[in-house]
C-alpha cells in the first residue's frame, strides 16, 4: 500500500489543459497526451480508499491508448471464430467477470477456473489466480492464443486486425507504427484494464472519509469482526491509509485439492512444495457483483462463503496456518456479510465503443 486515500468521487480522467476524447474511467497520475506538440495533462484520480497505481514507465498511459484498449477489450476479432472478446468473460455488467462458474470461451469451452475480476487490477502485484502473470500486459497476451479462451495465435490476430484502417490509425497514432505486433496490442489492453478502479464506498466513507454515518450499526459491527474474530484481514488487508482487501499473495484453503485430479495452483508455476494448492487473494470490492465464489467457483452466494471459513477451511497437509475454525454465531455471520456490502464502490460504468469496420 502507498499511503493515499484518493478522492471522494469515483475514478475519473482529468483534462488540466485541452479536452480529451475519452473522460470515463481511471485513477491519479499526470498523462501525457499525444497530438498536437502541445502536451495535455491528465489526471487520474484513485476514488476514496485506493492506492494510486503504479504505472509501468515502458507504457504510459495516453487518452488515445486507453481509448484504443477499450476498442480492443470489446472487440470478439481478437478470437478465432470472432465470438469473444475480452469483454465476454470480463463483462462490465457483471463486476468485469463472467457470472458463471468458471470462464467460458470459443466453441462454448468451459475452463477449469473463475473468471477474476478486473476491479483494481491496476492495484495487484500477479494476475490469474496462480500468479502467472507478473503484469498486465503480459496477462493480456495469454487468453488470446489460450485454446480454450479465445483460440487464436498471436501472428492470426495481428494480422486480422492489420487489415482493418481504423486500427491501423490509431495504433499509429499511439505507438507510432502501422506495424504494431502482439506486444501494443497487450499494452493497450492494459493501459484501459488500469483505469477500473472502484472505490468511495460505504466503508471508505466511514473509514476515510470521517462519515460516522455511514455504515449501520451491524456494518460496524461486522467491521470489527473481519479485524478480529473472523481473522479476514489476515489475507484481505486494510489500513489506516487505504484498502485493497487483499493481500497480493497466495493461500491453501483446501479448495479444489480434494478431488481425484487436484488443482495444484500456485506451486505449478513455481515448483515449489510449499507453494501446492495455494491460490492469490482476491479482493473484496464491489464482491456482492462478482458471484459466484473462490477459484473453482463453487459458492454461488457470500452466505456459503462465510459458512466455509468458520468451519475452517479443507483440512490437508499444506492448510494455511491463518485458516481456523471461527466458531461464528447466526448473528455474527450476518453482521460480518452486511460489511462485505459495505464494499460496493462507485460504479464503474464502461459501455462498448464503436469498433473499427474496415
Amino acid at each position: 500500500m502507498r499511503g493515499r486515500t484518493g478522492s471522494g468521487k469515483g475514478a475519473d480522467l482529468r483534462c488540466r489543459r485541452g479536452n480529451s476524447p475519452w473522460l470515463k474511467a481511471g485513477a491519479a497520475l499526470a498523462l501525457l497526451a499525444w497530438g498536437s506538440g502541445a502536451a495535455v495533462a491528465l489526471e487520474l484520480v484513485a476514488p476514496l480508499g485506493v492506492d494510486e497505481p503504479v504505472i509501468p514507465e515502458a507504457n504510459p498511459l495516453t487518452p488515445e491508448k486507453v481509448a484504443l484498449g477499450q476498442q480492443l477489450f470489446f472487440d470478439p476479432r481478437l478470437s478465432a471464430d470472432n465470438t469473444v472478446a475480452c469483454a465476454t468473460c470480463h463483462d462490465p455488467r457483471k463486476g468485469f467477470s463472467n457470472g458463471e462458474r468458471v470462464g467460458i470461451g470459443i466453441r462454448g469451452q468451459r475452463g477449469p477456473r473463475n473468471v477474476p475480476t478486473l476491479f483494481n487490477a491496476a492495484l495487484s502485484d500477479f494476475y490469474f489466480w496462480d500468479g502467472r502473470a507478473a503484469s498486465l500486459e503480459e496477462q493480456a497476451l495469454g487468453p488470446i492464443q489460450h485454446p480454450r479462451e479465445m483460440g487464436q495465435s498471436h501472428e492470426a490476430t495481428v494480422a486480422k486486425l492489420r487489415r482493418l484502417k481504423g486500427y491501423r490509425v490509431q495504433f499509429a497514432r499511439v505507438f507510432g507504427t502501422e506495424a504494431f505486433t502482439i506486444r501494443e496490442v497487450a499494452a493497450a489492453i492494459a493501459a484501459f484494464e488500469r483505469t477500473l478502479l472502484t472505490g468511495n464506498s460505504p466503508f471508505d466513507r466511514y473509514k476515510y472519509g470521517g462519515e460516522a454515518g455511514a455504515l449501520t450499526a451491524a456494518q460496524e459491527r461486522g467491521f470489527i469482526l473481519f479485524r478480529e474474530k473472523a481473522r479476514c484481514v489476515k489475507c484481505h488487508l486494510v489500513d489506516e491509509f487505504s484498502a485493497p482487501f487483499t493481500d497480493n499473495r497466495f493461500h491453501n484453503l483446501g479448495i479444489g485439492i480434494e478431488g481425484p485430479v487436484p488443482d495444484i495452483g500456485r506451486s505449478a508455476v513455481t515448483k515449489e512444495p510449499k507453494d501446492w494448492g495455494k491460490f492469490k487473494t482476491p479482493t473484496l470490492r464491489n464482491l456482492s457483483q462478482t458471484a459466484p465464489y473462490m477459484h473453482d467457483g463453487r459458492f454461488p452466494t457470500l452466505e456459503e462463503v462465510v459458512d466455509f471459513y468458520d468451519k475452517g477451511g479443507i483440512p490437508n497437509g499444506n492448510l494455511d496456518p491463518d485458516v481456523k475454525v471461527l466458531g461464528l454465531t447466526a448473528p455474527e455471520k450476518a453482521d460480518l456479510l452486511a460489511f462485505l456490502r459495505a464494499l460496493e464502490g462507485a460504479p464503474v460504468r464502461i459501455a462498448a465503443p464503436p469498433l473499427p469496420r474496415e
